[in-house]
């Protein structure tokens, strides 16, 4: 045991590197690039530090080049989570009783090297595996990670140094126990830095993982956990286990080691999980804790004092990077009367001008979506709307799957406050406008606010400042992240943490405090200097 009270270095967030021509980022990025496309992985699974395959293959293809294969990976089944269950408990009491500042080392180490020699890495594995830009990996695999890794060990020290106040002739301490058993981390394709956050920020808090991705995104977690594994984390603390959801998740749900769930993805899956949960309650041995970011239909509201060229750049930004395969993406707008014809002239103009294609192309704004399914859901939605009397292309609305999955930005006017697209998540590049008459300015906010069961991300813009007090007001349930004169994407770890709630899940906030608080299980001591030795008390003495 080290004598010493260590202080984790206070977190900045990591810069943006700007990739310009010429740039030895754009050099080193680009090579990794070719480097990747000229290689085929055999992706396997870490189970205790061990490489297992199945011999179940699955594949991971290039969403703009659906004809390139990036790797195989080995699919887990109920034989594989057994022995990751076996693995990590094995593996749990050594890493539960390592001191915190040992365990916060692994993660500050793996920000450094994320932030040096496997930038380019990560990132390139990203723009191949998720289709997405530079700019759009840049911000999630490097900066946004790099982040987690950072702020995560800070927040960690914050709440051990959290004590209690003492008597006189007694002290009293807590200690803040990983829980009993393992948690499983589900993670989305759409941010590598959720896929690596959501199991190590449980990790990091002394407990052992197992990490089953998404499907489409196994290439950049098998990376993800190269990086953990060269920055020094023991082997069975965290498990990756592909696979399919049933076969995966299923055993898992069964184990009576299971002490919590760290999820991101849709809200149809973690209410299936939660469910089964239930159901299962009485054979875990523990109240397992429920983690979860799901959905969202997230809002621009637009008053008329609105900046007309703000407005506009924040709607085609936060709609169409990334392809809106943002779970805080605008997919709906709320705009007066008044606006609508400038603001319409406008996107028009601005959307015209998003160049689509291959993220190897660094001029390119949007690539594709991630694979068939998502290609067929989001295209199902245009076609509703292409047949429905009560919507109005404005911009695009075509898609072509020849050879990658792209989507064309499209933007959708709609009569119907409560038509489909306003309502459901579609989480691709369809961003639906309702045009409200500028003096039901209270009554649309009112609208706005019960017309989708989610509640995740939304904005006002205005430069009106009662309307945006009256907007705060109005929506203080609709958003938990909620953005004034901005688009409503973007989070920063330690300025904005991130969740929502409603449909879009359990609110406990990735990048701060509170969701490593619900990683560990508080044990109050109470150390008594000097104890009674009479059991009577003073009031006894007369009767």
């Amino acid at each position: 045991m080290a004598n010493g009270i260590f202080n984790v270095p206070i977190p900045k967030n990591e810069p943006i590197l700007a990739y310009e021509p010429g740039s030895p980022e754009k050099r080193a990025v680009k090579e990794k690039l070719d480097e990747m496309l000229s290689q085929k992985l055999d992706i396997p699974l870490y189970i205790g530090g061990k490489e297992i395959r199945t011999g179940n293959l699955g594949e991971c293809r290039v969403p703009h080049n659906h004809q390139h294969i990036l790797a195989t990976y080995h699919k887990a089944g109920k034989k594989e989570v057994d022995m990751a269950i076996e693995a990590a408990l094995e593996a749990r009491e050594k890493w539960a009783k390592m001191s915190w500042e040992a365990r916060a080392s692994i993660f500050l180490k793996a920000a450094d090297l994320l932030a040096g020699p496997w930038r380019a890495t990560l990132n390139a594995a990203t723009m191949l595996c998720q289709s997405k830009t530079i700019f759009q990996a840049e911000i999630d695999s490097a900066c946004e990670l790099i982040d987690f890794y950072r702020f995560n060990p800070y927040y960690m020290q914050q709440i051990y140094q959290q004590q209690p106040a003492s008597s006189r002739s007694c002290w009293n301490y807590v200690e803040h126990r990983p829980l009993e058993g393992f948690i499983f981390a589900v993670t989305p394709f759409n941010f590598a830095s959720i896929a690596g956050n959501l199991p190590t920020a449980p990790a990091m808090m002394g407990n052992v993982v197992l990490w089953k991705p998404a499907s489409s995104a196994v290439y950049t977690a098998h990376f993800i956990m190269q990086l953990l594994k060269e920055a020094g984390l023991p082997d069975g603390v965290i498990n990756l286990v592909a696979g399919s959801g049933a076969q995966v998740g299923d055993p898992v749900l069964d184990s009576p080691h299971l002490a919590g769930i760290h999820f991101t993805g849709s809200t149809a899956t973690f209410q299936r999980m939660w469910k089964t949960v239930g159901n299962n309650i009485q054979k875990y041995h523990t109240y397992p804790r429920i983690v979860g970011e799901t959905g969202g239909k997230d809002f621009v509201f637009v008053h008329n004092s609105a900046d007309l060229e703000a407005t506009a750049t924040a709607l085609i930004r936060g709609a169409f990077e990334y392809q809106g395969q943002k779970c805080s993406a605008a997919s709906r707008a709320y705009i007066p009367k008044s606006l609508w014809p400038d603001l319409k002239e406008k996107l028009v103009s601005e959307a015209k001008k998003i160049k689509m294609g291959n993220p190897e192309d660094f001029t390119n704004f949007m690539c594709a979506v991630i694979d068939r399914a998502a290609y067929e859901t989001i295209t199902d939605y245009i076609n509703y709307a292409k047949e429905s009397a009560e919507a109005e292309f404005i911009v695009g609305g075509e898609y072509d799957d020849e050879k990658g999955y792209f989507i064309e930005p499209t933007i959708i006017l709609t009569t119907n406050p409560k038509f489909k697209l306003m309502e459901e998540e579609i989480f691709g590049p369809v961003l639906t406008i309702y045009v409200y008459p500028d003096e039901k300015y209270e009554e649309t906010l009112h609208l706005c606010d019960e017309t989708s069961p989610y509640a995740l991300t939304g904005s006002i813009f205005a430069n009106d400042r009662e309307a945006v007090v009256l907007a705060t007001e109005i929506l203080t349930h609709a958003a938990g992240n909620f953005y004034i004169n901005d688009k409503p994407t973007g989070a920063v770890v330690g300025q904005q943490p991130f969740g929502g709630s409603r449909a879009s899940g359990t609110n406990d906030k990735a990048g701060s405090l509170v969701n490593l608080l619900r990683w560990v299980s508080p044990r109050t001591i109470k150390e008594n200097f000097v104890p009674p030795t009479d059991f009577s008390y003073p009031h006894m003495k007369e009767k």
